[in-house]
């Protein structure tokens, strides 16, 4: 028979990483990541919590001519910044939760 976990120890890995977990969400609110595309034609800045914080647009992508191409490039580059930011916020919580979340994901635990 496998020796019963020690419950007191169990709590207190959960009580840590939640408060791990807690310190991970709030440093997000300062971590960005940028995305550029077409050769540097429109760059994003996103932080780890989805908000949108600067949009760049070189004067040599704008054309009056041709503002679907522009309009397309700002999208794909909001998009690649909003995966980018998912990205580093799974990366950051994964690595709060540490060894206890990854095993709690195996149980089908909800939120972990």
């Amino acid at each position: 028979m496998p020796p019963q976990p020690n419950m007191q120890q169990m709590l207190k890995q959960v009580q840590k990483m939640q408060a791990d977990m807690a310190r991970a969400q709030e440093a997000l609110k300062d971590e960005t990541v940028t995305a550029t595309v077409g050769g540097g034609a429109v760059s994003v800045e996103v932080t780890g919590e989805m908000v949108l914080k600067a949009i760049t647009i070189a004067p040599e992508a704008v054309d009056p001519e041709d503002v679907e191409m522009l309009s397309d490039l700002v999208l794909s580059a909001v998009n690649e910044g909003i995966r980018k930011a998912q990205e580093l916020a799974a990366s950051r919580m994964e690595a709060a939760a540490g060894p206890l979340g990854q095993s709690m994901g195996g149980l089908g635990i909800p939120g972990f």
